[in-house]
């Protein structure tokens, strides 16, 4: 929606000028920023959990066997989306409150968004016994 008024109030304001340049290039901006966060994939294997924004963006990877503890967490409304410090830990999230918190040695934690908890929480559990 921001986007398409911005491009309204661009061609009104005329294609040459500065306003209209400006606000072109706002809108490049959040296109891109939209296409680098459009995603969250979470990738649980042999070895390692990954997860990664849109086309790869900000890889994150850990090894199964430091991972001490996972639970189906609700994160609260006002935690946002995309990459957030919470008082629980880093936030990983592109849509929805459900994730996963993980915790890793040292008492650090960090949250997974996801649209389902309960399969990552169960693939995760199976990795790590």
């Amino acid at each position: 929606m921001f986007i398409a008024l911005s491009f309204v109030t661009a061609g009104i304001a005329g294609w040459n000028g500065p306003v209209g340049y400006s606000l072109y290039g706002i809108d490049i901006f959040f296109i891109v920023l939209l296409w680098l966060f459009s995603s969250l994939t979470v990738e649980v294997d042999g070895e390692e959990l990954r997860h990664f924004f849109g086309p790869g963006f900000w890889k994150k990877s850990y090894l199964l066997i430091d991972i001490q503890s996972v639970k189906q967490v609700r994160n609260s409304w006002w935690y946002g989306w995309g990459i957030r410090l919470t008082p629980h830990g880093w936030l990983y999230n592109v849509s929805g409150l459900d994730a996963v918190e993980v915790r890793l040695p040292k008492g650090r934690t960090f949250r997974i968004g996801t649209n389902n908890p309960e399969g990552l929480c169960t693939a995760l559990q199976s990795a790590t016994c």
